[in-house]
């Protein structure tokens, strides 16, 4: 009953305190004649952004506005976490490389990329973007119809088609089609003992959908150049210097913490896994990706999950960068419409939803990497 009781004290002065300052700011607002409420995201946002996922313009709302901001911090955080755990984990393999200046490099990466806070790296990154490229009229063309300039990355781009939609269904389908299969093949290994070729089934349904389908449309293949007209180039698809130079220092700096991760998680397996596998006649790359990482992935996972959402949340420095991100906009509109208190609110649980879902994720492909006992 006593701890019952110190339970329930806790707990009715914690709702005092909230009540408290609930009342209090409330009163204050009041006093101020602040609007409160989040009746302005009706209203007309009335500012341009820069660059978008879905189609804006400044005579939408302030949800749309909002929505764009959160849809391009998506943009960021997805692209990056991908390239993230690509990079870090042929960095971390790397660092445990038999070869003196393989290993030697990979460290040294790591610790610079470590040591140097990453709103640095965003800044060189930009700087380099816009001092060191030239304009777009002496922009660097590496390849035909690819550009290089202080305006960003400009390259070709499809033209609208039906096709295209399609054809990234049917990669999706023919992904979620090689996941079962591999279920399939499991189950069934473990039954009979029997083998089966998953990989290159998988290989096959991921390349063959979607080339069945761009078959079935009659080879759609129109594209459009980016060609120079003025002081800018139209047409073809442009990455911005701001998504750029975010993306390159999240990712950089972020997977030299991944790096680390996968080398702590492959030394965590005994040396007689490898030279059990080894044993049985095994080459290198089997047994890092048979044996080896699969017992890691259960030491990796857990930190893997903590730089993912780190890598989520760094993204919000992009308003040092101008990139128009979720915190520049509601930024923008905090300053626009005076609802810092909203304003602020929706910051938090923007964050705590992406945040929460990448945590529900990893939560659930860890229980299916576990090691099951018999």
């Amino acid at each position: 009953m006593r701890a019952v009781l110190f339970q329930a004290l806790v707990l009715g002065a914690v709702g005092l305190l909230a009540w408290y300052l609930t009342a209090n700011t409330v009163a204050n607002l009041q006093r101020q004649k602040i609007a409160t409420g989040f009746g302005f995201l009706q209203k007309e946002a009335a500012f341009e952004i820069g660059e978008s996922v879905i189609a804006y313009n400044a005579t939408d709302t302030y949800a749309r506005a909002l929505l764009v901001g959160a849809l391009n911090t998506i943009k960021v955080a997805a692209i990056g976490i991908a390239l993230t755990v690509v990079l870090g984990t042929f960095i971390g393999i790397a660092r445990l490389s038999s070869n003196w200046l393989v290993a030697r490099l990979a460290a040294v990466y790591i610790e610079v990329m470590q040591d140097i806070p990453v709103l640095l790296q965003l800044f060189f990154w930009y700087a380099l973007f816009y001092e060191m490229l030239p304009g777009p009229r002496q922009a660097l063309n590496p390849l035909t119809g690819v550009y290089v300039c202080n305006r960003g990355l400009i390259v070709p781009s499809l033209e609208p088609h039906p096709a295209w939609r399609c054809m990234i269904l049917a990669l999706v389908a023919a992904m979620a089609a090689s996941w079962l299969l591999r279920s399939w093949a499991r189950r069934r290994q473990d039954r009979t003992g029997r083998p089966f070729p998953v990989f290159r089934v998988s290989v096959v349904l991921i390349l063959g959908a979607p080339f069945v389908t761009w078959w079935g449309f009659g080879f759609p293949r129109a594209i459009t150049l980016p060609e120079l007209q003025g002081f800018n180039f139209s047409g073809g698809k442009t990455l911005s210097p701001e998504f750029s130079a975010l993306l390159l220092g999240l990712v950089l700096y972020t997977a030299a913490f991944v790096a680390e991760i996968v080398r702590a998680g492959i030394q965590a397996v005994g040396k007689g896994q490898r030279e059990a596998a080894m044993a049985l006649g095994l080459r290198p790359a089997q047994v890092l990706r048979l044996v080896i990482l699969p017992q890691a992935l259960r030491v990796i996972i857990p930190p893997l999950t903590s730089q993912m959402l780190n890598l989520t949340k760094n993204s919000s420095l992009a308003v040092a960068i101008g990139y128009p991100d979720f915190v520049s906009v509601a930024n923008t509109t905090i300053n626009q419409t005076g609802q810092s208190i909203e304003g602020v609110a929706m910051i938090m649980v923007v964050y705590l939803f992406f945040s929460l879902s990448t945590s529900a994720f990893m939560n659930w492909y860890n229980k299916k990497a576990k090691l099951v006992e018999r």
